[in-house]
């Protein structure tokens, strides 16, 4: 084996049997690849013990995993993925160059394989379904063209003169001389926002400048190195790669506006010719929503959505009206700027980034969750919760926060300071960024973002009567996007509510407080058993065995969906707690909302099986509820 052995090395690997996302589920292995083997050891080098081996003519595809975002609960920060026969291993490499090595030199031996993929899925199948594309079946076919012999990760090969581009097979690239570093396309980024560094281990980021990643250190946090050779800590979700096919960099381009939000936005600058170019709810695919008065007569406005089409093949081309293609979708748009082409106006104004604030990063700075209590400077009372008293306040006389007091013997306090370095890096744009703690003094505070409409019940209640359909919708989407976050990193809210949402100058409704009830030792949700939670969201597993899970938030989530829909109504209001549970365990549901059509009551009663494995997931119920804000996009001619 020594005189065929290419490559080894210590490396984790992702049990192929289980789903949830547990530190538990990731082993360390030694790995050695030979000609015509991958095969993995459990032990030291010398008294190894197998516990796989894969042949490599039976490999169909080796790629690198892009995480989108999630967290990797291991030390190894690089996937990458072999699939083989029906079964996908996943390994995690400890440094980019580490993994490149390791699945160009496995491209190299498997180029002449007969099985190798067309396509393949360049994010993760966890819980249930792709997390690239939400197919839930794990032998669909790929949504992505895989590339045989070059890492996505790093710049294509240029084309060869003269030879046929279609289904071409390529060499790889010649390694680089000693010393010489190519500079990796993904290494490049712009930033979206200006980024005023915190601490002196910070570097301040320039919207529009352009940065060289030099360590991905977390999913929230990266070190970068400015045009000056100035290096520092960056968050993460303040710059975007730079590169032809990221339409982030674009002002015209709004990733997180759904349908309803895009029609708000428009009818609120009220210009001819104003647009957002959006994802579409299918997967990968985007839209351009347009406003017009010239189509509607007596002055009406009316606003068209037009899905961007692809034609098929291996160099596609892009189209809002198909006697005009074009290879880029920036392309498209400057074209369609001066002409519509088939479209009811042209695209005159882009919407909604101009003003468009900087996003919540996880915690102040890099690995900074403790906060001197002396930075803060209290305002107003926004309210009292289960915990204790909640004040506006500013950090550092800047950043606008919520300051939550822990009042004496409300929480398990110990407990919750561990916990609370792992909420901080759970960062979303649909769920309230925990900033850090201040934990050396009594009472403990917790900072948090700072949520100007303040809890979504009594949003609900004080517009009772002015909310549309699609506004409406649109809440329920904001909260499944948060919680998909939750459930693809393996975390159960356990008191999904109303009440813990908060809305945002923006309109935005993100979900807060997840997980904390574990930690309440005095709250209004005991149980006669004097278990804790919050009987007219639980379901029967919960107030039977007080066993949580996703599924147990799906039912509350359920739940929330019949708060938004009655605007604020509280559920089961003309039971008791114990009357509830004897309803709900004969089959007793929730009735029909006035504002809810049949069909998003069927995503309602969908949240409510019995049985917890027949409810959908959060990434289902994002597609349903997309597709129901969505509809039809407007045809061109």
């Amino acid at each position: 084996m020594s005189a065929e052995l290419l490559l080894e090395e210590t490396l984790i690997k992702r049990s192929q049997q289980k789903k949830r996302t547990s530190p538990l589920n990731y082993k360390e292995r030694l790995f050695l690849l030979t000609k015509s083997r991958l095969t993995y050891y459990d032990g030291k080098a010398e008294k190894k013990f197998r516990r796989g081996s894969i042949e490599l003519s039976q490999i169909r595809c080796v790629e690198i995993v892009k995480n989108g975002g999630g967290i990797i609960p291991c030390q190894n920060k690089y996937p990458f993925q072999i699939v083989y026969d029906t079964n996908i291993l996943y390994v995690f490499a400890p440094s980019h160059d580490r993994r490149s090595l390791w699945v160009q030199s496995i491209k190299e031996e498997i180029k002449e394989n007969s099985v190798v993929s067309t396509k393949f899925h360049p994010q993760f199948w966890q819980e249930g379904l792709w997390l690239c594309c939400r197919q839930v079946e794990k032998q669909a076919r790929g949504c992505e063209e895989y590339n045989l012999f070059g890492d996505i990760s790093r710049k294509p090969l240029p084309p060869i003169p003269g030879e046929e581009r279609k289904n071409e097979r390529r060499r790889p690239a010649p390694p680089l001389p000693p010393g010489d570093k190519d500079e990796e396309e993904d290494d490049c980024v712009v930033a979206l926002f200006d980024f005023p560094g915190a601490e002196s281990h910070d570097l301040s980021l320039v919207k529009g400048c352009e940065y060289v990643i030099l360590e991905r250190c977390d999913v929230n946090w990266y070190k970068a190195r400015n045009k000056y050779g100035e290096e520092g800590y960056i968050p993460s979700n303040y710059v975007t790669e730079k590169k032809s096919g990221n339409l982030v960099q674009f002002v015209w381009f709004s990733k997180q506006v759904n349908r309803n939000k895009a029609e708000e936005l428009l009818r609120k600058e009220d210009k001819e010719g104003s647009f957002i170019v959006r994802d579409s709810s299918t997967p990968g695919a985007y839209t351009v929503s347009l406003y017009t008065k010239s189509a509607a007569g007596e002055g009406a406005a009316v606003i068209k959505h037009y899905h961007i089409k692809e034609t098929q093949g291996s160099y596609p081309q892009f189209y809002l009206a198909e006697k005009h293609l074009f290879s880029s979708i920036p392309d498209l748009i400057e074209y369609h700027k001066h002409n519509a082409a088939g479209l009811v106006a042209r695209l005159r104004y882009p919407v909604g980034k101009q003003d468009k604030s900087a996003p919540s990063t996880a915690g102040f700075s890099y690995e900074k969750w403790e906060i001197d209590p002396t930075e803060l400077t209290f305002m107003k009372e926004l309210g009292s919760g289960q915990f204790g008293l909640v004040r506006l306040g500013k950090w550092r006389a800047q950043h606008k926060v919520a300051i939550k007091a822990i009042r004496q013997g409300a929480m398990y306090e110990e407990d919750f300071i561990e916990e609370a370095k792992v909420m901080m890096r759970l960062s979303h744009p649909k769920l309230v960024q925990l900033y850090g703690v201040c934990s050396q003094q009594k009472p403990i505070y917790i900072v948090t973002e700072f949520m100007e409409h303040g809890c979504l019940l009594n949003h609900l209640r004080q517009r009772r009567g002015s909310f549309s359909l699609g506004s409406l919708l649109s809440i329920c989407l904001d909260v499944s996007e948060g919680m998909e976050h939750l459930e693809a990193n393996g975390f159960i809210h356990r008191d999904l509510a109303a009440r813990n949402c908060l809305v945002n100058d923006s309109l935005v409704v993100k979900v807060s407080d997840f997980g904390m009830t574990r930690y309440v030792l005095d709250d209004q949700y005991t149980s006669s058993s004097g278990a804790k939670f919050p009987v007219k969201w639980s379901p029967p597993e919960v107030f039977n065995f007080c066993k949580y899970s996703s599924k147990s938030d799906i039912w509350s989530y359920g739940v929330l969906m019949w708060e938004v829909f009655t605007e604020g109504r509280m559920p089961f209001e003309q039971s008791t707690n114990h009357e509830v549970v004897t309803l709900v365990t004969k089959g007793h549901r929730l009735y029909r909302p006035k504002k809810a059509t049949p069909a998003i009551y069927d995503i309602m009663t969908l949240s409510w099986h019995e049985r917890p494995e027949e409810r959908p997931s959060f990434s289902q119920l994002c597609l349903m509820i997309s597709d129901a804000l969505e509809g039809d996009a407007t045809p061109t001619n």
